[in-house]
């Protein structure tokens, strides 16, 4: 047995599998980089909101006490350095801007206060955020504490920021708030983008070590269908002698393993076609090369004109052999295209036993043989085609008595119960080899020639008689023993 050798190239099956597995590792290694931006943008934004929230917690509960010093302060009658020094180093450890604003959202305070405070005086002034004012609906949810939000900031002039406010209480009231303000987008980038690089590192390597994998993986899954295309091909030019080397127990291990086998039935069945056309063709060249022989001898005289009914018989033997040959061809033909339709009628399939029986009267004598089995068989009917289940009894009597020895005996019985018919064709004679009963009903199948009798036969009969059994719901067997017997059985239902 050869096993295919098949150069490597790069198919489109490879090409395919390759560009789709590839793809999809791009797809997943994207989706994770996608994932993992709104994780960490998520993550830094829930982060900075909390350490945000937390200062100007701290920073209301400062303001509050501030305000709420006497006009005898030591330091000074206002509290604005204080909160302006609190308000000033708060803002530049968290990278934020804190606002002190009255409750009509008027900026009162802020870090850059602390730039234009003159220690003598106790005013001072921001020129950059003296005409900032925050919204109503922005200081009045401050007012109520624990206000957290996130998005554009048009008072800032700011994209994207994060914001908290708090109420600042005096003697229970309120009577401002603090606002706090992170500039989003650039506090954020930086953050982000250096464990981006950090993902993008990772996700080279990870790009590289994919390529080999796929590449390996891809490789190994296309190699054996390559193999088994290049064999295909070879099977096509009627070179059956291949076969796929299987390894593993996947799917393609059964694939190969299936096209193994199929290779073998249709090594098979070449053979059993040439074979079967040689025969069709000796059976054809014999008797007509006999029938035309005869013919010729009796018109030219030189068979004389009192032995010419002698030798007409054997041409009207070797015609009805012809006869029965195309008749077993046409329904072959027909069988195999599903144009055979059943005509079921009541049967006596008694009646056809003997009768079929008396048509192989002459051979029997001549041979001696001892029929057994019909005196105990009674009348037994069943719904089935005539015609069809004849030529079934037909054909099984006629391999019995053609390889039974003279002096042998043949033994036919009929059973019957409620559902099934069976009916048993046992001969005498050198029997059947164990390795060759299977594929006795094979189409074309011959029992080896060197052991055989028959060797006109083109192993279409048994063929024959499995497919028109099997038409109407039946079984059929064969058993044998060496040197002793050979028997076929076939059961047909009653209706």
């Amino acid at each position: 047995m050869k096993l295919g050798k098949v150069s490597f190239k790069r198919s489109s099956t490879f090409r395919k599998y390759f560009m789709s597995i590839f793809a999809s590792v791009l797809i997943v290694l994207f989706v994770l980089g996608l994932s993992l931006l709104v994780f960490i943008a998520n993550f830094w934004k829930d982060t900075n909101v909390e350490l945000l929230t937390e200062n100007v917690k701290k920073l209301s509960i400062t303001a509050s006490e501030y305000f709420e010093l006497d006009d005898e302060s030591e330091y000074i009658n206002d509290p604005t350095i204080m909160l302006a020094y609190s308000l000033s180093l708060v803002s530049n450890s968290i990278d934020s801007e804190l606002f002190i604003c009255d409750l009509d959202g008027n900026v009162i305070l802020c870090k850059d206060i602390i730039n234009t405070i003159n220690p003598t005086e106790s005013k001072a002034f921001c020129e950059k955020h003296a005409g900032t004012k925050f919204p109503k609906n922005m200081i009045e949810r401050a007012a109520k504490g624990n206000y957290q939000i996130a998005g554009e900031i048009p008072e800032l002039e700011q994209d994207f920021a994060l914001v908290a406010g708090e109420p600042i209480f005096v003697d229970g009231n309120v009577i401002g708030v603090i606002i706090g303000a992170q500039s989003g987008l650039d506090s954020m980038y930086p953050y982000v983008t250096s464990i981006f690089k950090l993902f993008l590192v990772s996700t080279l390597f990870a790009f590289a070590a994919a390529f080999i994998s796929v590449y390996v993986v891809t490789y190994s899954i296309t190699k054996p269908l390559r193999k088994m295309s290049q064999i295909t091909k070879e099977y096509a030019t009627g070179d059956f002698s291949k076969r796929i080397e299987i390894k593993g127990n996947n799917e393609l291990a059964e694939l190969g393993n299936a096209m193994n086998s199929m290779a073998q039935s249709l090594s098979a069945l070449e053979y059993s076609r040439r074979s079967f056309v040689a025969n069709v063709s000796h059976e054809l060249k014999t008797p007509m090369t006999t029938i035309g022989g005869f013919i010729d001898g009796i018109l030219d005289g030189t068979i004389p004109a009192d032995e010419a009914e002698k030798y007409l018989k054997i041409v009207s033997n070797e015609v009805k052999r012809l006869a029965r040959l195309v008749s077993s061809m046409l329904n072959l033909s027909k069988i195999e295209a599903g144009e055979l339709s059943l005509n079921l009628k009541k049967v006596d399939i008694s009646a056809l036993i003997f009768n079929t029986l008396l048509s192989f009267e002459q051979l029997i004598n001549n041979k001696s043989i001892d029929i057994t089995g019909l005196d105990t068989m009674d009348s037994l009917h069943l719904n089935a085609d005539e015609g069809l289940i004849n030529q079934v009894i037909y054909n099984l009597i006629d391999n019995a008595v053609k390889f039974t020895p003279d002096s042998g005996y043949i033994d036919v019985r009929a059973e019957q119960n409620s559902n099934h018919t069976t009916i048993t064709i046992t001969n005498s004679g050198a029997g059947i080899p164990a390795d060759e009963i299977g594929r006795i009903f094979e189409r074309f199948y011959k029992v080896d020639k060197s052991r055989g009798l028959d060797t006109k036969s083109t192993g279409l009969g048994l063929y024959i008689v499995k497919s028109i059994v099997e038409m109407h719901g039946g079984t059929v067997s064969a058993s044998s023993e060496l040197g002793k017997y050979t028997r076929f059985r076939f059961t047909l239902p009653n209706v």
